[in-house]
């Protein structure tokens, strides 16, 4: 992260509880890129995305919220939306599939919000076609029922929808993002929408633990990685289809989806984790090229696990890549 902080200036100033110009003009930036009337930036997503449905139920008077079954806010906060805000989640669609139009007409009783993820993480990094979306956004909006958006891969997404953040963003009422994820800053995230929403988050950012006395050692790098990053997502949704390429070429494995939409996948491959496991250490060992630094085996002794392109893969040379995949489809078709 020094090079984040190198062409900081020593007279800068830092914010202080939410205010001061470096906290102020970046949450312009970001309303702007995101096409929000405002922005506020939180130390992390799970307090800006349990924030954003509260305000959404608040408002709409109903404490039912819907998403997939593996969202984030169900499988990895510890239930924090039932029990720091007593939220009902609805869970739409099956736990290996997307959400649908169909699953969202089919809903049972009155929501306050719908949450999407693009991509969806925990099934590859899927992603619904762009029609679905629109369909989606405008059935919730006729009735009443506000489309928040974890976008916290959202730059990602954009080159193989081929639509700006803004383009995207218009489809929903309130949308978060991450910077520590493709853009690689050291943590922080946005949440952008209306000006009112915005200030309620201001609030409930208070009443979290949020509000901290300086923000600014998660803002500048935030900054910096975004517009380094922002730009190489097309370059890196590329090389995650090159790479896919080179795993479905090869014995017992397939990835997910089998032509990546962003720049993550899922690779899987129909081993158990004891023979696959010294085999991956001898390709690296052998080639200097790691696959995955771990493997996650299912019941029907599958192994699995995630790859997310970014800088690193264009350093490797493409030679080197080949002959690290020649050894690895060899290495497969003799276990």
């Amino acid at each position: 992260m020094k090079d984040a902080f190198a062409e900081v200036e020593g007279s800068l100033a830092g914010d202080s509880y939410g205010r001061g110009s470096i906290i102020e003009d970046f949450q312009a930036e970001m309303a702007a890129v995101l096409g929000k009337e405002a922005a506020v930036f939180f130390p992390s997503g799970t307090m800006a995305q349990q924030i954003a449905l509260r305000i959404w139920s608040d408002q709409l008077g109903t404490k039912r919220v819907a998403y997939h079954p593996l969202c984030h806010l169900e499988i990895h906060e510890q239930d924090g939306l039932k029990e720091l805000h007593h939220l009902e989640p609805l869970l739409l669609a099956d736990k290996d599939r997307l959400i649908t139009l169909s699953d969202v007409q089919n809903m049972e009783g009155d929501i306050s919000c719908l949450l999407l993820e693009l991509p969806q993480r925990e099934i590859g990094g899927q992603l619904p076609a762009y029609e679905e979306l629109e369909a989606i956004s405008a059935y919730c909006r006729e009735r009443g029922i506000r489309v928040h958006l974890d976008g916290a891969r959202l730059f990602e997404v954009l080159p193989y929808y081929g639509k700006s953040a803004a383009e995207v963003c218009q489809l929903f009422d309130s949308v978060y993002i991450s910077f520590y994820k493709g853009i690689g800053a050291v943590a922080g995230a946005i949440l952008a929408g209306p000006k009112a929403f915005t200030e309620q988050a201001k609030i409930w950012k208070r009443r979290h633990g949020g509000d901290l006395i300086g923000l600014y050692p998660y803002i500048i790098p935030a900054a910096h990685y975004y517009h380094q990053r922002v730009d190489k997502m097309g370059a890196y949704y590329e090389g995650a289809k090159e790479l896919a390429a080179l795993f479905n070429d090869c014995r017992y494995v397939s990835t997910l989806p089998q032509v990546p939409v962003s720049n993550m996948f899922h690779v899987h491959i129909a081993l158990p984790k004891e023979k696959l496991e010294p085999l991956l250490a001898a390709v690296q060992v052998e080639s200097g090229i790691g696959i995955t630094r771990y493997l996650n085996e299912s019941s029907e002794g599958r192994c699995s696990f995630e790859l997310s392109i970014g800088d690193a893969y264009e350093s490797i040379p493409k030679d080197e890549l080949e002959a690290a995949f020649r050894l690895l489809k060899q290495r497969l078709l003799e276990a």
